[in-house]
């Protein structure tokens, strides 16, 4: 039985802390990539505005900020690329490189 999800845990996630464990749970939710109608938008601490998606696992709601890199990342994720790494190691998912970066 999932948890109630007002109950869950909320953690915000920006590209530079993305776990290969967070990714992955993003591709299965998104195996298509996110559009507009998954954006979750909100202020955070700061008062800034943060657009996010999210995903659930356990008993936490990731918040995921939305940026080129995450998109990138996502549409050339292989899950071979992180087998050398623990699921929750921020250090294994890397950003695309400039090249990437100027194709999108």
């Amino acid at each position: 039985m999932q948890p109630k999800k007002d109950n869950l845990k909320r953690v915000i996630v920006d590209f530079k802390k993305l776990t290969p464990e967070i990714l992955g749970l993003l591709v299965d939710k998104y195996p298509f990539g996110y559009d507009e109608d998954n954006i979750v938008k909100f202020k955070n601490a700061q008062g800034e505005s943060v657009e996010a998606v999210e995903v659930i696992s356990g008993d936490t709601k990731y918040l995921v900020k939305v940026s080129v890199k995450l998109e990138l990342t996502m549409e050339n994720y292989d899950e071979d690329d992180y087998e050398d790494y623990a699921d929750d190691d921020p250090e294994a998912v890397q950003p695309p490189s400039e090249e990437e970066e100027g194709d999108l």
